[in-house]
């Protein structure tokens, strides 16, 4: 089954085929960053990574004042979002749609915050990035946009993502659209902007016990039934892996048919789990899935892989 963004007229007519299950859950950026923060700061403690995971803590706090200090704005493409819409594109393909000028203030603005008491080392990041062209930032966003991630500076692209995050996040959250599910294998991308998961969650409230992969761009979250690989969406040879035990509340979901993972989290197993914190916190469970074979299918938006310049 694909999620389609379709036009809003046609929404009623198609509902009949959703059972009643939401396909699609726009991202609340006002929120979301802060609660990322609180809980990147509640998994520092005692953490073997605690240095990383409280600088990813004042990433995601940067994140959650920029939010509201410098408002993005969805502008008006009427014709472009008819068109994507008609096609079941998304509309607000990461490559597709015509980015401003304003990320990068975002990327400026979040430097300078984070630079004040900053180690030597992170300085030196932050102000690789402050000092940088224009051309370059657009360059380096374009490649990890891409999946070129190894064409980046690894040090410099979580900051680099963190701002294109508050961008798309804030632009998804205003979409005025309906989404479908549909017969087709089409889910191991975001229907919104088309990036790769961090994670998938399952949820408890309106949608209890229902799986959602999160979004590692524009924080969207997007239904995918359980037991089913999020990249391939086999179902054959689909094992579970954890460190501690079988109800651990972050979880392995590996595919034999692909060859593939990526973290599970159960809210009915701990209620402040939260997608990026959480995959970013459990990175011995990666490495043992990665003895096991197993290459991760999604990306976490606070740690790449690549060169370091």
């Amino acid at each position: 089954m694909s999620i389609r963004i379709v036009p809003a007229e046609q929404l009623a007519e198609r509902q009949a085929a959703s059972l009643d299950i939401t396909p699609l859950l726009l991202p609340q950026p006002a929120t979301l960053y802060r609660q990322r923060a609180e809980r990147l700061q509640q998994l520092a403690a005692g953490h073997v990574m605690a240095d990383y995971l409280q600088l990813a803590s004042r990433i995601a706090e940067a994140q959650h004042q920029l939010v509201h200090s410098q408002p993005v704005l969805l502008p008006v493409r009427e014709d472009y979002f008819r068109h994507c819409a008609e096609h079941g594109l998304p509309p607000l393909g990461a490559m597709a749609w015509q980015r401003d000028s304003q990320w990068q203030q975002l990327l400026l603005a979040l430097c300078a915050q984070l630079a004040e008491g900053a180690s030597p080392l992170l300085a030196g990041v932050l102000n690789g990035l402050l000092d940088s062209a224009p051309a370059q930032l657009e360059a380096a966003a374009q490649k990890l946009l891409s999946g070129d991630l190894a064409a980046v500076d690894s040090a410099q692209a979580p900051f680099i993502w963190a701002a294109l995050s508050v961008y798309f996040s804030q632009l998804a959250s205003q979409l005025q659209i309906a989404a479908v599910a549909e017969p087709g294998d089409a889910r191991h991308l975001c229907p919104v902007c088309a990036s790769a998961p961090v994670a998938s969650i399952v949820r408890q409230g309106n949608e209890a016990g229902l799986r959602y992969l999160h979004c590692s761009l524009c924080e969207s979250e997007w239904h995918l039934v359980r037991a089913k690989c999020s990249n391939c969406e086999a179902t054959r040879d689909i094992g579970y892996w954890s460190l501690q035990d079988a109800h651990a509340a972050v979880r392995g979901e590996s595919c034999g048919d692909c060859g593939s993972y990526l973290k599970i989290l159960s809210l009915d197993k701990d209620q402040q789990a939260e997608a990026v914190a959480d995959d970013l916190a459990s990175l011995a469970l990666d490495a043992a899935l990665e003895e096991q074979g197993f290459a991760r299918s999604g990306l976490n938006p606070l740690l790449f892989p690549g060169n370091t310049a």
